[in-house]
Order: C-alpha cells, then sequence, then structure tokens
C-alpha cells in the first residue's frame, strides 16, 4: 500500500498514511484527519478547498492539472508551480512515497 506524507504550512509536523490504490490523496487525507484539508465538495473538482502543493521531486510522477483542475486552482490561495488538487491525484503504485504540502490556508 503506497504511504503518502502531509506536511503542515510551516513544514512543523508530517503525517504519514497508509492510502489505497485507486482513492485520491484528498479521501486519504480526510480518513486520516489530516489538519487543513477541507474538501467542501467532497472531491468532484468543484472548490479548491483541498489544494496542496506536490514536492517537485514527485511533480512529473503525479502529472500535470487538466483543464477543469487548473480552472479550480484559479480559486486558490498562493498557487504555486506545483499546486494540485489532492482530489485530482489518484493513489497507484508510483506514488509510494508521495510528499504534499498544506497551503497556509484554503479557498
Amino acid at each position: 500500500m503506497p504511504k503518502i506524507t502531509f506536511v503542515s504550512a510551516d513544514g512543523s509536523e508530517r503525517k504519514t498514511v497508509d492510502a489505497a490504490v485507486g482513492t485520491t490523496v484528498m479521501e486519504n487525507a480526510i480518513k486520516n484527519m489530516v489538519p487543513g484539508i477541507e474538501a467542501e465538495c467532497g472531491g468532484a473538482c468543484a472548490c479548491a478547498t483541498c489544494h496542496v502543493y506536490v514536492d517537485p521531486e514527485w511533480a512529473e510522477v503525479t502529472g500535470s492539472p487538466d483543464p477543469m483542475e487548473e480552472d479550480m486552482l484559479d480559486f486558490a490561495f498562493e498557487v504555486r508551480p506545483t499546486s494540485r488538487l489532492s482530489c485530482q491525484i489518484k493513489v497507484r503504485d508510483e506514488l509510494d512515497g508521495l510528499v504534499v504540502q498544506i497551503p497556509e490556508r484554503q479557498a
């Protein structure tokens, strides 16, 4: 089972969780009560409250946002080149060890 590490906005806290293949990074954050992931739309890519920064080392593996996700990222605070909506990152074996940082605030 792949492991995902969530890093707090200030970098002081890290939480590593086991994530089932086929789920999303957001679903695993909610299931494991990761602070800072609100997921108000429940993973429908209709808000930006599950915004994360993918560690640059993992950006190529997670891929780029599709056009619909890019539109939603327009509503996120402090978007960076590695910004993604965690509801749009599907967990697969290749993501074992993925590290994402939670922004200081969500949209």
